[in-house]
């Protein structure tokens, strides 16, 4: 199974587009707390549709309760500062993505800590210093793990 996790999103419309996608390739979503909202919020369930339901689900309440939670699976960093692009590595079958915040990315510590499985996807214009949308960002990375599973078959 692919695994999306979300470090302290803060834009619910943003999670409730990843949310959709989540459902409609079978992806699991992880948010860790704390969030710039609540699960209840009208502009997260709008931006989910009627989607919510079929949402394979888990909250943690802090960064460091998700990385026991995952133990030694494989995970993925996806940030900017990467060196390797997102379409250099192999994924296994069950993998992590890790995403940061929309305003902040994710900090030092754990760029250290996932340095070695840090991937990100190439800004070729002008403005190469920035970043897609996170609900952007996470159907490229997504979709490339999902196109590595189908050309294995």
């Amino acid at each position: 199974m692919i695994h999306l996790a979300l470090f302290e999103p803060r834009i619910p419309q943003n999670t409730g587009n990843i949310s959709r996608t989540c459902v409609l390739t079978g992806a699991k979503l992880h948010l860790i707390e704390p969030m710039g909202f609540t699960l209840e919020e009208s502009q997260l369930k709008r931006s989910g549709l009627d989607y919510w339901p079929y949402l394979q689900l888990q909250t943690h309440p802090n960064v460091e309760s998700f990385f026991g939670y995952i133990g030694d699976a494989p995970l993925f960093l996806v940030t900017s500062k990467a060196r390797k692009t997102y379409w250099e590595e192999e994924y296994p079958e069950d993998v992590f993505f890790f995403f940061g915040r929309e305003d902040s990315g994710v900090p030092v510590w754990i760029r250290e800590k996932l340095s070695e499985r840090s991937i990100r996807i190439p800004m070729p214009g002008e403005m190469n210093d920035r970043s897609l949308n996170l609900s952007n960002a996470v159907a490229v990375v997504l979709y490339e793990a999902l196109r590595q599973r189908m050309s294995a078959l």
